[in-house]
């Protein structure tokens, strides 16, 4: 049966369930920061120096967890993870796409930058995300939040942001940190794709871009943007597009990954009339 399209009072139960969830991720990454946790790298068994994609106990007792909550609270909706292989379709109406620890390599060295992310998918849009952050445009760690058609929050307030009419080079999200924009921002690579689409969303970069991130990697963060009033454009028949959806007729959810822009309509105007992937 083919599900009704969400409205408010809906959006607001998945918003809090959303929230719930990734301030359940960041409880959980808190509590393990610093311990000596076990760590295995995706990939090993084929090559055994392959080193690059780690991925610690933590990932997947929260990924557990997160699946379990929302079994209770929407059974009808489907989930995409990072860490288990339940991929759904996206003919699926809702699909929740989760990173328990989007920064895994940064977690596990004890450097401050990962998060937890949740975004809720219905046939395909964004329409609610929730990122916690290791920290914040307040320097504390919280949860950015919103829903489709209403504004990005932080920890339940309202985010205000305003930029400095002084600052004359303003920073954005490369996925290369040699690489210097020459769009006039300075580049930054933080490790944590979440993170950097957050901080899309509360203003503190002006665009950012990735090169070929997974639907748990940006769905959420994606949610946070389009709620932010931001532009999207994705890489797909040698060109950048408007972004719509993460929707591939007859493909799984946890298959979608192509290059991805998001930020100020201005900012990623320029940059796609200039770059290519």
């Amino acid at each position: 049966m083919t599900a009704t399209a969400p409205d408010d009072a809906l959006l607001a139960e998945i918003e809090n369930v959303a929230v719930e969830l990734a301030q359940l991720g960041g409880a959980e990454i808190r509590a393990a920061l610093g311990g000596m946790m076990v760590v295995k790298y995706k990939g090993v068994e084929e090559d055994p120096t392959h080193f690059k994609d780690p991925v610690s106990q933590v990932d997947g007792r929260v990924e557990a967890l997160i699946r379990a909550r929302l079994a209770e609270k929407f059974p009808d909706h489907d989930i995409v993870g990072e860490e288990m292989d339940h991929r759904p379709g996206l003919g699926h109406d809702y699909i929740w796409a989760v990173d328990p620890i989007d920064g895994t390599a940064n977690f596990i060295n004890g450097f401050p930058l990962f998060a937890s992310s949740v975004g809720v998918l219905y046939r395909g849009r964004p329409i609610v995300g929730a990122v916690w952050c290791s920290t914040s445009h307040v320097l504390e760690p919280g949860v950015y939040h919103a829903a489709v058609g209403h504004s990005v929050r932080f920890n339940g307030a309202a985010l205000e942001t305003r930029s400095n009419p002084s600052i004359r080079r303003r920073l954005g999200g490369e996925p290369r940190a040699s690489r210097q924009s020459t769009l006039g921002w300075d580049g930054r690579k933080t490790g944590s794709a979440a993170i950097e689409c957050a901080f899309v969303a509360a203003g503190l970069l002006e665009m950012a871009w990735f090169e070929r991130p997974n639907i748990w990697d940006v769905a959420g963060g994606m949610a946070l943007c389009l709620a932010a009033g931001h532009d999207a454009a994705e890489w797909r028949d040698e060109a950048w597009m408007p972004f719509a959806d993460f929707a591939q007729p007859g493909a799984d959810a946890g298959d979608w990954s192509a290059p991805l822009a998001f930020g100020k309509r201005e900012s990623v105007a320029s940059f796609i009339a200039t770059e290519r992937p």
